[in-house]
């Protein structure tokens, strides 16, 4: 009989990422939209879903789509590559540009699959540290560069879960240290004041990383893209499963584009949304750091963290434990909600505190 023993490249590649999915009153722990996507686009999917010929593969190339993509973002069609979440996206790239003998950057504290799939990919991880207020440290950037060369180096902003989006300068301060590639991750890039977007062009090492997930409200569709050189999209393109992007995904990413105003709209509602949340923070027993995301990282100050975290769920309120993350001590993050969500999150929140 043969052996079940997994080949792992790295055996610290533990359990997995998962966030816990209980059942609760109140859900803000993966940062998902707290507003589904609008019923006009539902119903049009629904239309489109008629007209697909399932005895078909779908378009392998999703023309369609990264036409739509293209012309959103003010690129080329052969700049854009889709896949089944943005995870899968950062999994074909470190296919192409990572793997054993080549190196990626993070720095921690961080989303923790940029790790996660590399490592998977048996990509090594070097990791650096950010400043005390979780911002890029250009010094820390340039040791961990200059010392190790990696192939790929991870910016995620704004930063999951500390937050806080990478000024302009910053971005380009890392393009001009980076010995390959930088990939910027910006799942939450609505909520930032720039994108590095603009920046994307084909003699660039850079690759920008966007999901449906948050603001378009189509985390069920599991449907994210890249916006980077031609070349490089070519490269994704060559490992990536044949006709790995489905034909109803892809009617449903063509569709959400025609409903731009009313995702920027819930864009503006979540931020002030997300303002309001963090003044009622501030006025508890509790440490915030400033957000340019849909979520608030908090640290309790008068009760452990554990403990704040299953004192929340206790009230059927869920958060994400942050704590044994690295850098992130006695930390939780709360998605926003809906108003009445997070009401009822700061009502149980200072029972608990």
């Amino acid at each position: 009989m043969g052996s079940l023993t997994p080949s792992r490249a790295d055996q610290g590649l533990g359990a997995g990422y998962h966030s816990p999915q209980v059942d609760v009153a109140v859900r803000l722990n993966t940062n998902e939209s707290p507003y589904p996507p609008p019923r006009a686009w539902v119903e049009a999917l629904a239309e489109a879903v008629t007209g697909i010929d399932f005895h078909r593969y779908p378009d392998r190339g999703a023309t369609a789509l990264r036409a739509g993509l293209a012309e959103l973002h003010g690129v080329r069609p052969e700049q854009v590559f889709a896949a089944n979440g943005s995870n899968e996206v950062l999994q074909i790239l470190l296919l192409a540009y990572g793997g054993p003998g080549r190196t990626a950057a993070v720095f921690e504290p961080t989303y923790a699959l940029h790790s996660h799939i590399a490592r998977l990919t048996g990509t090594a991880v070097v990791t650096g540290r950010r400043s005390p207020e979780f911002t890029v440290d250009l010094g820390e950037v340039g040791r961990v560069l200059a010392g190790h060369a990696p192939a790929v180096t991870f910016l995620c902003s704004p930063n999951n879960p500390t937050g806080r989006a990478d000024p302009p300068e910053v971005v380009a301060e890392v393009l001009d240290l980076a010995p390959g590639l930088v990939v910027v991750d910006e799942a939450y890039g609505q909520f930032a004041p720039w994108s590095a977007v603009g920046l994307v062009g084909d003699d660039l090492g850079l690759a920008v990383v966007r999901t449906y997930s948050k603001t378009w409200s189509m985390a069920a569709a599991r449907l994210g893209y890249l916006v980077g050189p031609a070349p490089l999209v070519a490269e994704l393109e060559a490992r990536a499963l044949p006709y790995h992007l489905d034909a109803v995904k892809q009617a449903a990413g063509c569709l959400a584009l025609r409903f731009r105003a009313e995702m920027e709209a819930r864009v503006t509602a979540v931020a002030a949304e997300r303002d309001r949340l963090a003044a009622a923070l501030d006025r508890l027993a509790v440490q915030t750091w400033s957000s340019d995301a849909n979520f608030i990282l908090f640290r309790p100050l008068s009760r452990p963290a554990a403990e704040v975290w299953q004192g929340l769920l206790e009230r059927s309120v869920l958060v994400r434990d942050c704590s044994s993350w690295p850098g992130l001590a006695g930390c939780l993050r709360v998605t926003v909600g809906t108003p009445d969500e997070d009401d009822a999150f700061l009502t149980a929140l200072e029972e608990v505190l």
